[in-house]
């Protein structure tokens, strides 16, 4: 198929939202059932939030969660799923083994796995989230994951699938750089606190939108996990332009479908080239 016929194709998206246990087997039973309500819907590509597999911050609990990825039992479920449904499947990110030099250090990476359950692309997360919020909240998440180095644009039959998790979504410049790499959608699965997700989580996502003139597609985790955080879910679809095509108003476990146009990917960077007017700029001396 043609890189034009693709792109005047629609395209039919769902976006999971979970509230994930602390256990990478019940991570798959939470998760199995609302990608088979989005696959029996119709969805051709399925996202899944940040953490998918397990969330569970504290210590001994997540080393007995932690494994390979090819050992993890929710991404072999995972990939069985999509082989079975015949969809494409982002599984958001999957906690797992960094498989570099042992430094005690995960890795948070999300995985693409198409119709015949192959792992097609690959993706570490590259900010990690480390903050003092006013609440009395604290995060140190550099302690447990080791970021990644590497950006990814995934090849799809709808065009380039950009790849980012969570606090990456602060980082304009990632974004830009994965549009400008070939990127006409964009996934930020995440698993935002619920100060920060109030406050910044819409805000953000259309701004990454309208800055790549791209799809921005956000499952979301919601709810109160298992080991006492709390996620603020409203997982959205946001168009090229910036209006918000799909949204849910809730941190509850759901399925969000849209229907894509993915000519308004097209449409929004004629209107506004600004991913060709990129000048080199140094800090004021």
């Amino acid at each position: 198929m043609s890189d034009g016929a693709d792109r005047d194709m629609g395209l039919d998206v769902a976006l999971i939202q979970t509230c994930t246990p602390a256990t990478a087997a019940a991570g798959l039973a939470h998760v199995e059932p609302l990608i088979r309500q989005a696959a029996a819907e119709g969805a051709q590509l399925i996202l899944t939030p940040e953490g998918t597999n397990f969330l569970e911050q504290r210590k001994g609990l997540r080393e007995v969660a932690l494994s390979s990825e090819t050992e993890d039992v929710c991404v072999k479920g995972l990939k069985a799923l999509a082989a079975e449904l015949k969809v494409w499947l982002l599984a958001g990110s999957v906690i797992v083994e960094a498989g570099v030099a042992d430094d005690g250090r995960a890795a948070n990476r999300s995985l693409l796995i198409g119709p015949d359950g192959q792992v097609m692309a690959r993706y570490d997360k590259i900010h990690v989230f480390d903050v003092d919020l006013e609440t009395g909240e604290r995060w140190r998440e550099s302690a447990v994951i080791r970021p990644g180095e590497a950006t990814a644009v995934a090849t799809t039959p709808w065009g380039g699938l950009g790849l980012t998790i969570c606090y990456d979504l602060r980082f304009a410049y990632l974004h830009r750089a994965l549009a400008q790499g070939g990127a006409r959608l964009i996934a930020v699965p995440a698993a935002f606190t619920r100060p920060t997700g109030e406050a910044h989580w819409e805000v953000l996502l259309r701004a990454r939108a309208i800055e790549t003139g791209s799809f921005v597609l956000a499952p979301a985790q919601g709810g109160t996990h298992e080991d006492g955080r709390r996620t603020w879910g409203h997982s959205l679809v946001v168009a090229p332009w910036g209006e918000v095509v799909e949204r849910l108003d809730h941190d509850h476990p759901a399925v969000l479908h849209a229907r894509l146009d993915l000519s308004a990917v097209d449409k929004a960077r004629r209107a506004v080239p600004a991913l060709m007017h990129d000048r080199i700029l140094h800090p004021p001396q």
